[in-house]
């Protein structure tokens, strides 16, 4: 599933999109994000069975997910596709732990789904499980 290709965005409107991602999902914007996704947006998280379609089941899944947590997101590709390792943030400070690498599928100038796999995958894409402060 690893790419050895950098985490560069393969056009300019990926770039931006990216962009609009990572800032809406750094600051817990669920609205931002929800502007960014496909009517039929899909959510999946391997191995665990939950699967999310459709912007309003993503939109409640993200706005949960959104009130108990904050990340720090990490660039990467995965097939080809735009990836990031999500580290969690403590409302202290100090290391962030990696919680998982998700993928984005994009179609024309939106994302169509987000797959969040496990955090024993980064090492695969060559992040590391933790951040320092």
């Amino acid at each position: 599933m690893g790419d050895d290709a950098p985490a560069v965005p393969n056009s300019h409107a990926e770039g931006v999109l990216v962009a609009k991602f990572v800032r809406a999902w750094e600051s817990g914007d669920v609205d931002a994000l929800l502007d960014l996704l496909t009517v039929d947006v899909s959510v999946s998280m391997p191995p665990i069975p939950l699967e999310y379609h459709g912007r309003d089941a993503v939109a409640q899944f993200l706005a949960s997910l959104m009130r108990r947590r904050s990340h720090d997101l990490v660039p990467t590709r995965a097939n080809g596709q735009p990836a990031f390792g999500a580290y969690l943030r403590a409302p202290t400070g100090g290391i962030r732990h990696g919680t998982g690498l998700f993928v984005i599928t994009l179609t024309s100038d939106r994302i169509s789904a987000m797959i969040r796999f496990e955090s024993s995958v980064l090492r695969w894409f060559g992040l590391p499980q933790s951040l320092p402060d």
